[in-house]
């Protein structure tokens, strides 16, 4: 059995060696890089943010194609309605997620975190903003420490206003999952949104909160995925991380220049890791809980060994035990552990949709009137139905009785069942008494289309009682 990863927490220290309890936030500004993983992040934020602000807008059998409906309780997924009874279907999804992130840490550490999350996707998105109106690191550092003015007062404000806007939009999308886009925009403008509105300040208000004000403190105090990413890394996971056998002793030296000749490892020490951290940490005192795999400074230390002529990866995805050059074991047991469970999990998800019915019947017995005699010879049980459309198909469905000879089902006629709807009714089974005294005969109540028309078939097991 494999050894959980080191994680090293980032804690600082006074002058006199103890950890203070409280220390004040050193506001982070990271340069901005270029490079493969960089690109990956972009393609990740605009992707996810496609699907985010897009699919409330786009139109799908009258109706948004992704709709939350809480006032309706019911889910619609492109063509695929989803109702209360399907809840089943959310806990197999929430427990699909999590071991997809258990299987995808255990491989390469918090890819999710870097690339993915909507922290760290709302974040950059809140820093090209930020650089749009004061520059790059450097100018951001220098307006920092600059006096208000007119100049700094425009900056400031115009990044205000960009991010209030993106906050206010990204809430307006939000809420936009759970009722149409094209009623929501004109019952916001007209004031009678009601709660909408309030949740849509609400999550556009966090929004600015945790990307524009907070940013990595989030990741460092509020997720608890940072907490216990240590457990979940054994020495085989790829992390981010310094090759220090190759990096060690730090030293600057000039392109071309042999810096193993003069006892220097290849890291010159230029700091770019550190500055264009989100973070804020040194990657080169080892894997820290804050850091999230976002790669970043694999690419300012790649474009650095680019410039000097040496060699990429002194910064790079890749294991702990290739790190320390130790020898990659036989066997690792977590991964395909997670494997089989996401393929059992995954596998038992896609087979209950696709065997999943449209038609979900709920029949209790009406228990005023357990049984009674309607006539001499014959007895009538009463139920009650509730009948669930899972569809965006109206139905004309009949109801019959098997498993009991002569009985028969009164009054019901055709039902109408509205697309996604939802309709309760009184059903009574009339059956003659039985020869032998039995007093208690299994029956299945069937629904299905009634004539000249189409639709699912449902069977729902009950009892039929006999009075005394």
């Amino acid at each position: 059995m494999s050894t959980p990863a080191r994680v090293i927490p980032l804690k600082p220290v006074a002058a006199d060696g103890r950890t203070p309890l409280l220390t004040p936030r050193l506001k982070i500004h990271p340069r901005s890089t270029s490079g493969r993983y960089t690109r990956w992040r972009w393609a990740l934020v605009w992707l996810t943010q496609a699907v985010f602000y897009g699919l409330p807008w786009l139109p799908w059998n009258g109706r948004p194609a992704v709709l939350f409906s809480l006032e309706t309780q019911r889910f619609y997924l492109f063509d695929l309605v989803l109702v209360p009874q399907d809840m089943v279907f959310l806990s197999g999804l929430l427990v699909f997620s999590a071991l997809l992130l258990f299987f995808v840490t255990a491989l390469a550490g918090r890819l999710w975190c870097g690339f993915a999350c909507p922290q760290t996707v709302y974040t950059e998105m809140f820093i090209w903003l930020e650089a749009r109106f004061e520059g790059d690191r450097a100018a951001r550092q220098r307006l920092d420490a600059a006096p208000w003015g007119a100049a700094k007062l425009a900056r400031r404000g115009g990044k205000h206003l960009a991010w209030t806007a993106l906050s206010l939009w990204t809430g307006i999308s939000f809420v936009a999952w759970f009722t149409p886009m094209r009623e929501l925009l004109p019952a916001l403008l007209a004031g009678t949104a009601g709660w909408y509105a309030f949740w849509a300040l609400v999550y556009g208000g966090f929004t600015y909160l945790n990307a524009g004000q907070l940013r990595e403190q989030v990741c460092r105090h509020m997720c608890p995925y940072a907490r216990f990413q240590g457990s979940m890394l054994d020495p085989d996971s790829h992390i981010v991380g310094y090759d220090r056998q190759r990096g060690e002793p730090r030293g600057h030296h000039a392109r071309g220049e042999n810096a193993a000749a003069r006892g220097q490892g290849a890291c010159v020490d230029c700091t770019l890791c550190m500055q264009v951290c989100p973070a804020g940490i040194d990657i080169r005192a080892g894997l820290q809980s804050e850091c999230i795999s976002c790669g970043v400074c694999v690419d300012a230390c790649d474009a650095v060994m680019d410039k000097l002529g040496d060699a990429r990866g002194l910064i790079r995805f890749d294991s702990q035990r290739r790190f320390d050059g130790q020898p990659a074991p036989a066997r690792r047991w977590r991964v395909p552990v997670y494997g089989a469970l996401l393929l059992g999990v995954g596998s038992a998800l896609a087979a209950g949709l696709v065997m999943r019915s449209p038609l979900r019947v709920d029949l209790m017995r009406d228990r005023g009137v357990m049984a009674r005699e309607a006539e001499p010879g014959w007895v009538e049980n009463v139920y009650r139905v509730r009948l669930t459309n899972a569809s965006e198909h109206a139905w004309r469905l009949q109801a019959r009785v098997q498993g009991l000879d002569g009985a028969e089902v009164l009054g019901a006629g055709a039902i109408e069942l509205a697309p996604a709807g939802e309709h309760t009714l009184p059903l009574s089974v009339r059956a003659p008494v039985l020869a032998d005294g039995e007093r208690v005969r299994t029956i299945r109540l069937v629904f299905e289309p009634a004539e000249g028309s189409a639709g699912p078939r449902v069977e729902e097991a009950s009892t039929f009682l006999m009075p005394r």
